[in-house]
């Protein structure tokens, strides 16, 4: 069964409740983490974007506010360097860099993250499986920290 509802599609399964996030809606979401960036986090100079998920949601934020993408965060000041993900489920993706690095994600779910990002732009309080525009379809349920 599928329903559309304000540029979400959800798509219900026998196994796993599956949320479908469309293009308007991460726009919406960036601009919410840009207007974040901009008003607490001006010293922030430099974007890096976790792969997967955090590769497209960086390079928007990094064309919208005109900062530079980098590819390897430990060659600069940590509190200049944001680094970006697409999701904070669990939390471990984000956990590598620790206290140190300014975190921003579009999505955190706080019920199962060990990790609170620096920033966010939606709270999500549901377990469904959140799959962005730039995932296919049929994308599996692991989490990155695992590949």
């Amino acid at each position: 069964m599928k329903v559309m509802q304000q540029n979400i599609l959800e798509e219900r399964d026998s196994t796993i409740h599956k949320i479908y996030i469309g293009w308007s809606t991460i726009e919406e979401l960036v601009d919410s983490l840009c207007y974040q960036i901009k008003t607490n986090h001006p010293e922030i100079k430099y974007i890096h974007g976790l792969k997967r998920g955090g590769l497209i949601p960086s390079v928007l934020i990094s064309h919208t506010l005109g900062l530079e993408y980098i590819d390897t965060p430990k060659h600069y000041e940590p509190m200049e360097c944001l680094i970006i993900d697409d999701i904070c489920d669990s939390g471990e993706t984000l956990k590598k860099y620790g206290v140190e690095y300014t975190t921003a994600v579009l999505h955190y779910k706080p019920h199962t993250s060990c990790l609170k990002p620096t920033m966010h732009a939606f709270v999500h309080e549901g377990d469904e499986w959140i799959i962005y525009p730039w995932e296919r379809d049929d994308s599996e349920t692991i989490q990155d920290y695992l590949l």
